[in-house]
């Protein structure tokens, strides 16, 4: 969840390393820092922003050819300075707390046995000065070094339980940078110069830097030194070039502009058109080849599954519980949808005619990847994701892919990341239908026609957004709110009631209209807004009669209704009508305003918008 910049060069990398810092941020903001080789370590830290760090090391005229930066998201520690990455090495020694070691580190991920080797550390007279787990590793490799930086490195990476990615430097040898990851995500960059060379954990860090990135796999090693690097395997075997290619990726800058929008949410939000268009470009019919992977037919193993089960977190496992109703209603397929951390550490039945989904963003979703890796060991073979990141781990994993063509996206809270996901699936329901024999040609002339008005469609949702502002001013000073969605669009209301807690702060909570009577009636009161998702679908009249509920008790209703509902606006009911009723696709226009809804919420009670408190975008750790 944490971001990494590192450089080897016969220039001052600093801005290098900053600027990578500042389109990293939204993967961990509680603390930030650079440490460079200069006559020694050096560093800046803080607990601020990467600005204020900006300013640290201006103020400080802090420089150098080989360097680290990190941008941390809290595991182990509280966001403090004596917690902020780079890690120093200290010891051992009396004099330990004033003399800095030979060793510098960052690191993403979790060292889950840390705690004997801290033990075993201090044994030997190293001083701790953090809480992390990180500063064990600085001072292991500290403890193994004897003049050979990736042999003390080597060595220690067969101690370490758990994920990381490192990138670490020594005082003792100046332009060389060692960098390792196992479970969590790392890049190197081949400098156009022939001569600098970096490591990140995204290459939208290096975007203007180099746009030549080579992809570490699970257990690599990169040496980088000045005008040469190489790469050894999980056995530190040597690899050859054309086992770690160098690939041209365009990782565009612009991505990280705010532009005319006041937060990046607000940006991608109104994105959501462009995304959709481009994630569902170029398909002109519907056919298995769709989802083919690097070596294998889809149509193969569309004709070898007979269920599918979504595994998925967060944002993304609200997709899947959407994907279900097309699933199961179109493609007349059994689905079963698991959040992917409870998934791996239940007792299931395996099935292995089971068609294995994963969706996620980023593409190195810790738990998973670690749930998918579960099912293949069960012996569930049959895997495909929907993902945005088309170089990331799950995709080389994975069978099948589905490239989601969203775009980078900064906002914590997802948004255009969620729609794209829900284009990709309800593609997929298609493919899958269509290889049963369940879709017409009519049928699917239907729904092409339909996907491509989406971004149309979207469009005139965003219109919207002036009422949406005005419920936000209703439900800023409030302190709970209730969601409430039916069939299809039950699975939008938790969306909806996750977006507004996330950004806002606001506790809010989801549930399918039918249960209202079954508990959660009993919250209703005037002081707590009551959500409602209420599409002109078989559901409607039920409905209604779950709203007559909410308003008998004095609840004041907010109503997302279609413009043939028959909902019209009263005392303590509140509607904004949508453009269009749009069937199956509904759940991806109905969410729109309530992203906004959440989104202006936020602004009015003055919350961060795009970095929320307590969280971070990409999820590397379990």
């Amino acid at each position: 969840m944490c971001g990494i910049v590192g450089a080897v060069s016969n220039q001052n990398i600093v801005p290098i390393l900053v600027q990578g810092l500042s389109r990293l941020e939204y993967r961990g903001y509680d603390s930030c820092g650079v440490a460079v080789h200069a006559s020694g370590l050096q560093r800046a830290r803080s607990t601020s922003r990467v600005a204020e760090l900006m300013e640290q090391i201006q103020s400080s005229q802090l420089a150098g050819h080989t360097g680290i930066a990190h941008t941390r998201w809290a595991t182990h520690g509280a966001p403090a300075v004596h917690n902020a990455h780079p890690h120093f090495s200290h010891g051992p020694g009396s004099d330990a707390v004033s003399r800095p070691g030979r060793i510098a580190l960052v690191h993403n991920g979790i060292i889950e046995n840390y705690e004997e080797l801290r033990v075993a550390l201090q044994a030997k007279g190293y001083v701790f000065q953090s809480q992390t787990d990180t500063e064990v590793v600085a001072h292991l490799i500290d403890s193994l070094y004897d003049g050979d930086l990736f042999e003390a490195v080597k060595t220690a990476l067969g101690s370490l339980h758990g994920a990381y990615a490192i990138a670490v430097f020594c005082k003792d040898e100046p332009l060389r940078l060692i960098g390792a990851r196992s479970g969590s995500p790392l890049i190197l960059g081949v400098g156009a110069d022939g001569q600098s060379h970096y490591l990140a954990s995204d290459a939208m860090a290096l975007a203007g830097v180099t746009d030549q990135i080579v992809y570490l796999e699970e257990g690599d090693v990169a040496d980088l030194q000045l005008g040469k690097y190489w790469l050894v395997d999980k056995a530190f075997k040597p690899l050859t070039p054309a086992q770690r290619p160098v690939k041209t990726v365009h990782a565009h800058s612009g991505a990280a502009e705010l532009g005319p929008y006041r937060h990046y949410m607000q940006k991608e939000i109104f994105e959501q058109p462009r995304a959709i268009a481009n994630t569902l470009d170029g398909v002109n019919n519907i056919m298995p080849e769709l989802f083919d992977g690097a070596s294998t037919s889809a149509a193969r193993v569309f004709k070898d599954i007979d269920s599918v089960l979504i595994l998925a977190c967060g944002t993304s496992y609200y997709s899947g519980c959407t994907a279900k109703y097309w699933l199961e209603s179109i493609a007349r397929i059994p689905t079963q949808v698991e959040v992917a951390s409870e998934y791996r550490y239940r007792d299931s039945v395996p099935n292995p005619r089971t068609l294995v989904v994963t969706i996620t963003q980023s593409g190195e979703t810790a738990d998973t990847l670690a749930a998918l890796r579960h099912a293949q060991s069960l012996g569930m073979t049959h895997t495909l994701t929907i993902c945005n990141v088309a170089t990331s781990a799950m995709v080389r994993e994975c069978e099948l892919a589905y490239i989601t063509r969203a775009g980078v996206e900064i906002g914590v809270a997802s948004t255009k990341a969620f729609t794209a996901q829900l284009a990709g699936l309800f593609l997929l329901t298609l493919a899958l239908a269509q290889s049963r024999g369940l879709l017409s040609e009519a049928e699917e002339a239907r729904h092409i026609k339909a996907m491509r008005h989406l971004p149309t469609a979207l469009q005139a949702v965003l219109a919207l957004e002036p009422q949406v502002m005005a419920w936000a001013q209703d439900f800023a000073p409030k302190e709970n709110a209730l969601f409430l969605g039916r069939g299809l669009h039950y699975p939008i209301a938790l969306e909806g009631a996750l977006k507004l807690k996330e950004i806002s702060y606001i506790h809010a909570e989801a549930y399918p209209a039918g249960e209202l009577k079954h508990g959660p009636l009993a919250l209703v009161t005037s002081a707590m807004p009551v959500v409602t998702v209420a599409p002109n679908d078989a559901l409607l009249e039920k409905l209604k009669s779950n709203m007559h509920e909410v308003r008998a008790r004095g609840g004041v209703l907010y109503v997302l209704a279609d413009a043939d509902s028959n909902i019209e606006s009263d005392e303590g009911l509140h509607v904004i009508r949508m453009p269009e009723h749009y069937g199956e696709l509904s759940p991806m226009l109905h969410v729109v305003p309530l992203q906004l809804l959440a989104y202006h919420t936020a602004c009015a009670r003055g919350t961060d918008v795009d970095k929320p408190r307590n969280l971070a975008k990409s999820v590397t750790v379990e």
